[in-house]
């Protein structure tokens, strides 16, 4: 764990990778905690209704008995098997279980249609599937496509052997996860065994020292991503923090409320998208030590509304699926720079570069440093857009940022930033002015394609109940950005919708929003 107690530069200075040369996630997670304190809580369990603590020493019974199950199909080292299945224990288990064998295990998301999971299983080639029988429907055309393709259940009578995991190396293939595929088809980021300790100093700095007496962690987040997989379920459980499974197929403030009351959660990860729930219907929630959120700046307006909403910093983060966890803001060491994403985390070197490949301090490409323990290995199959990611000693995020100071700025991604009448504009600064304004729940900006100016900024509203969209609202909301943003970046057209396109990680889908914007046509 970090130190607690330093000021921010004595702890990025100090800080270090310590990488162990054999290191297997399972007993990061799972077999060490076990060994010492086999009674602790692991995973405090909601998805049946009541409260369920599963400990450490049962975790393990489930990994081991699902191990030895998947060995005896003839599972081996570097095998890759899907993981189909919502927040629940047996979830965690899933994953420790390939990671104990060696094998390459793929988190897939319950509400994939038929194509996306034939894409990601087909694209892996992967053989096996751990679900449950709501997931087992899905999978109905891969196993009669595959043929020999097989779905392990979860209901095994726990077994009382013990599984030795194997002997793996930190760069050693452990998981592999798709990005969202959002700009083409979506891409599968290989990480290695040393992925788990390059997230912890993001994640606990989030959480401002997560791992402090009384700790719980949850999120409504699916622990099919990134952000609940490896921001959420496996650093709780590394940290020994009780990680919270509840089930939400569809978020609520009220259950949301529920299970926090429920479980004595202190430490939550919300999604922007929760977020923006739970400020429209103006929903409060006391008792939380610590809220982190990330994938989508969230601005000034949000910020404030978060500080008296619960009483502390939203703590905002920053990365992607291929390098995560690569920035944060910490309400313990710093107050937050609205428009920015915090600092770098511990271990993690970041530049802007130009349009040259030199670090600049102006606008430019955001870049990680290679050697970051979180940084993916390679993207699966896709050598020419792996050779594509990196420039020299950098990994290129694909976003564009600025820095503030020694805080990070985030513009936009490379194709969303708005070039208009020669100025350009980030999206995100326009759609934080916007959300001040009563009247709107969400929004989601983009750069129209425009004969004069290149591009106007145009924004797509969703109204809070009981507003009445129309013309004059439009106006009421041009005027709002004119006088407190820039007039050169107002929205010279806004359109109302009922919702807007979403990934199913909450990120408002731009590339749906312009594509919508030039069939349109017309001009502002």
């Amino acid at each position: 764990m970090l130190p607690k107690g330093e000021d921010y530069g004595s702890l990025v200075r100090g800080f270090r990778w310590d990488i162990p040369a054999r290191l297997n996630m399972a007993r990061q997670v799972c077999d060490d905690w076990a060994a010492r304190v086999p009674d602790r809580v692991a995973i405090i369990d909601m998805t049946g209704g009541a409260r369920v603590d599963v400990s450490y020493g049962t975790l393990r019974r489930m990994a081991d008995t699902l191990a030895a199950d998947l060995a005896a199909r003839g599972v081996q080292r570097g095998d890759r098997g899907g993981v189909l299945r919502s927040q629940s224990p047996w979830t965690a288990a899933a994953h420790i279980a390939c990671w104990k064998l060696g094998a390459i295990s793929i988190p897939l998301f319950k509400l994939f249609g038929t194509d996306a999971l034939l894409t990601r299983l087909q694209d892996a080639g992967v053989a096996w599937v751990i679900s449950d029988p709501e997931g087992t429907e899905g999978l109905r055309d891969w196993l009669a496509i595959e043929g020999h393709g097989q779905v392990i259940p979860e209901d095994l009578t726990l077994s009382d052997t013990p599984f030795d995991t194997a002997d793996t190396g930190a760069e050693d293939p452990a998981v592999l996860i798709y990005t969202s595929g959002t700009t083409g088809a979506p891409k599968g980021a290989l990480h290695a065994h040393r992925v788990l300790i390059g997230h912890l100093p993001g994640v606990e700095v989030s959480h401002d020292f997560l791992g402090q007496t009384g700790d719980c962690l949850w999120t409504p987040a699916d622990w099919a991503w990134i952000g609940g997989l490896f921001d959420v379920l496996m650093p709780g459980l590394a940290l020994g923090v009780p990680v919270v499974a509840a089930r939400m197929d569809k978020f609520t403030v009220a259950e949301c409320q529920r299970i926090i009351a429920a479980t004595g959660v202190r430490n939550v990860f919300f999604p922007p998208t929760a977020l923006r729930m739970l400020r429209a219907e103006e929903a409060a929630i006391a008792g939380l030590r610590s809220v982190a959120s990330g994938g989508e700046p969230l601005g000034a307006e949000m910020l404030a509304w978060g500080q008296g909403a619960f009483g502390l910093a939203i703590n905002e983060f920053y990365g992607q699926t291929e390098c995560n966890m690569v920035a944060s803001s910490c309400g313990a060491l710093f107050d937050a720079a609205p428009g920015c994403l915090g600092k770098p985390a511990p271990g993690f070197d970041i530049v802007v570069l130009d349009g040259a490949g030199q670090p600049t301090l102006g606008e430019g490409d955001i870049a990680i440093a290679k050697g970051a323990a979180s940084m993916m290995l390679r993207y699966w199959n896709r050598p020419q857009a792996t050779a594509e990611k990196f420039h020299g000693d950098w990994m290129l995020t694909g976003d564009r940022g600025q820095w503030q100071g020694d805080y990070l700025r985030f513009v936009g991604r490379e194709d969303d930033v708005i070039t208009s009448a020669g100025y350009r504009i980030g999206p995100a600064e326009i759609e934080d002015c916007l959300l001040r304004h009563p009247a709107v729940a969400t929004v989601g900006v983009i750069g129209k394609p425009d004969p004069l100016r290149t591009e106007i900024v145009k924004a797509y509203v969703v109204v809070k109940p009981g507003v009445k969209p129309g013309d004059a609202l439009a106006r009421e909301l041009q005027s709002f950005v004119k006088e407190r943003s820039a007039k050169h970046s107002y929205p010279r057209e806004i359109s109302f919708l009922n919702a807007l396109p979403m990934t199913v990680t909450g990120k408002v889908i731009r590339k749906e929003l312009k594509a919508r914007a030039t069939a349109e046509g017309g001009t502002a």
